[in-house]
Order: C-alpha cells, then structure tokens, then sequence
C-alpha cells in the first residue's frame, strides 16, 4: 500500500465520530478577517467558522471576540468542498444557539411561559425581536390599541407571548398584545369585583375620542360616553376635558363578558331638573304661566326651562271638555304640586287643588277618568324640559282646525 493510501486511511480514522449536525468543543487555530481556523478537540479535524456563523453583528472584528487557543461548542455544518475551504468541515455557533434557543422557546411555547426579547429593528410590517434567535413581533399584535409608529420601540425590551413556532422553517411569531389583554383582563377581575353599578369613584382621564373619554380607574379603562359627559350639549369631548385631568365618575354599567365599564360625569352632579325643583316639594302652591295647551291638559313653568302637566280633570272642579276653552298661553295661574317624579323628570299639578273655594259639592258630568301617571309618560320626553314637543304642537295645531 503507497504512503499516500496510509496517509488517508489515518486521516479517515481521525474523521470518525465527527458528523454533520453533531456539536462539537472545538479550539480557536488562527484568527482571520472573515474567518475562524479551529480544530475539533481530540479528533484531529479541522474546519472554519465564517463572520455570519460566529456573530449577528456584521461590524464586529473577530479578533477582538476570539483569540487562538479559545475553546467553545460549534455546530457541524457541512464537510467542506476542497482544499481552497482551508478545512475539512464548516461549523457554526450562532446556528448552535439558535436550536438551543428553540428548545428552551418550544418548552416555553407548550406551557405558556412568557418570555423577554430586545427589539433590534423595525420591518415591514413588524419589528424584529432577539429572544435568543430572531422572532417576528407583527405591528398587530404590539399592542390592544392601534399602533403606527414602531420605530419607538427599537432598543426596547418587552415580555412577549410565543403565538407560532417552527424550528424546521426557523420561524417564530410573537405576540405582546395577548399579554396585554391577558394582564386587563385579571387588572379588570380585580377592579370590577369591587365596583357595583351606583358607585361613585375618582379616576383620571387617560385619552380622548370622538365618541367619549376613556378613564382609568383604579388601572382599568372606562369609557364615559359623549352624551354622558354633561347636560349640555358637547360637540366633541376635547373640548371639555384633556388627558391627565382628574374628574368624579359615576358607575352605570359593568360587563363582565366584555370586560367594559361603563360611565358618567354628569350623573356625578345634580341635573337641571333636580336643580329645579330641589326647593319644591308635593303639596306646594305657587303661581306659574302657562305656556302651552294640548288636549289632554295645561303645561304650566315650574322654574325656567321645566314645565309641569295640569291633567284636564286637574283644571277645574268643573268640567273641561278642552284646557283652551278655560286657559290660555301666558296665563298667570295658581297651582298645586301634586307629584314630583325625580326618575323620569316629570311634574303632575293642579289647578283645582290649589283653589281653597272650589265647591265640592258640585258634582260634575261624569266622565271616564284616566290616570294621571300614565298620560305622564305618554306625552313626556326623557329630556329635563319634561314633555315632547311634538306632541304639545301636534294637539295645538289639532285645536287650529
């Protein structure tokens, strides 16, 4: 057998034990510009580790990382595919921490864990995430609110939930919102269990939209509707209140399917109509104009803007086929409170019940009688002025014909 033949069955036998896909301890040789000279440890085998397969940061100098004579685990590549590869297999580090940081990621994956990574740059779409090998954060799923600035984020470190992961593909999808909603839901438990429909509470408006304003209370957000931010009207909600102001709120609604709070501003103070008749009470006698006739009965002003109903029967102790043919708009009259009805805003009086001499003795036509609380709500609104306005112009104009 030639020298040549021993020569290559001894560097095959060093070769054994030494395959592609195996880590190895490998020992630094020579340190080039682009390149690592190393040595497998008691294998007689030799091979390179290229700048990409040492380090991510394309402007390090490897001879400020490594020095000959440095030991560290390498990944078996591929064997090397002739003398101008200056060695016998290529081997990689950063693949190496790659699959050891897929392992523990797919441990972390199974059982939920979540985990931290540093933000290294931003990409169409989403920003790139270093959790120990390169993750995709898509620009969906940074945050539970819109979010169309991403560069603030580079250089960040976050806790972020795995959603996708895929070794094979060298693909991994993160997600920071789940934790998010993850973390207001348990904050919304907390703060909900100890909130009850009624409660008035403090709390701090944290931003502004055009359909309301978002108030953190206790750590949670609840929103106060446009229509509930005063008794006035309000055209957009920044122009009555600003981020960081601290209002009074008053709880209205919790959803614990949808975890929302729903609240109110206004419903913290009085309205105009309690502001109205705080110094009425049932029983009182005091003198109003009438300001509209219907049909079915007189509106007489109780205070300025809040009107209350004299039902037809209410009128006289006599009786009134129609108000107008006893009354008239503008007409100074001396009426009694009968009912104050705080809830739906609504005030029955009585014009008889205020006249000391009315007779009753005098015994009027009889007639069917309908109740007083139910023609209320019939021709009422819900708005602090008490009554619909169609309904009072639709029976005048009906008197017209």
């Amino acid at each position: 057998m030639s020298e040549n033949s021993n020569q290559f069955l001894d560097a095959l036998k060093q070769m054994q034990g030494v395959e592609v896909g195996d880590i190895v301890d490998v020992e630094v040789l020579d340190v080039e510009d682009g390149q690592i000279d190393v040595g497998v440890v008691n294998a007689g085998v030799e091979g390179v580790i290229t700048h990409r397969e040492f380090t991510s940061d394309r402007n390090a100098d490897l001879r400020e990382l490594v020095k000959p004579g440095d030991t560290f685990k390498a990944l078996v590549l591929r064997r090397a595919g002739g003398d101008k590869e200056n060695g016998e297999f290529f081997f990689s580090v950063t693949r190496l921490k790659e699959r050891e940081a897929f392992d523990k990621l797919q441990k972390d994956f199974e059982n939920g864990t979540p985990i931290e990574g540093t933000v290294t740059s931003s990409v169409r779409g989403g920003l790139l995430v270093d959790v120990g090998t390169r993750g995709f954060l898509p620009a969906s799923l940074i945050s539970n609110r819109y979010v169309s600035d991403l560069k603030p984020y580079i250089g960040k470190t976050m806790k972020l939930k795995i959603t996708e992961i895929d070794p094979n593909k060298n693909r991994l999808i993160l997600s920071h919102k789940d934790l998010v909603e993850e973390e207001r839901e348990e904050a919304f438990d907390n703060v909900a269990s100890q909130l009850v429909v009624g409660d008035v509470v403090e709390g701090k408006v944290s931003r502004l939209t055009n359909f309301g304003a978002f108030i953190d209370v206790g750590g949670v957000d609840g929103l106060v509707h446009i229509s509930e931010i005063s008794y006035k009207h309000v055209d957009k909600p920044s122009d009555v209140l600003k981020a960081g102001q601290d209002v009074k709120v008053k709880v209205i609604g919790i959803d614990n399917d949808r975890h929302r709070i729903s609240l109110s501003i206004k419903q913290t103070e009085p309205s105009p109509f309690e502001q109205a008749t705080s110094g009425l009470t049932e029983g009182d006698i005091f003198e109003g104009e009438v300001k509209s006739l219907t049909n079915f009965g007189a509106f007489v002003e109780v205070a300025d803007g809040i009107q209350g109903l004299v039902h037809v029967s209410e009128i006289s102790s006599k009786h009134v086929d129609k108000p107008s043919d006893v009354l008239k708009v503008g007409q100074e009259v001396k009426v009694k409170v009968l009912n104050i009805d705080p809830s739906d805003r609504r005030i029955s009086l009585s014009i008889k019940a205020a006249d000391p001499n009315a007779s009753s003795s005098e015994s009027p036509r009889p007639r069917r009688q309908r109740n007083d609380n139910s023609v209320n709500k019939k021709y009422m609104s819900n708005d602090d002025n008490g009554f619909a306005l169609g309904d009072i112009i639709g029976d005048q104009l009906k008197d017209r014909k």
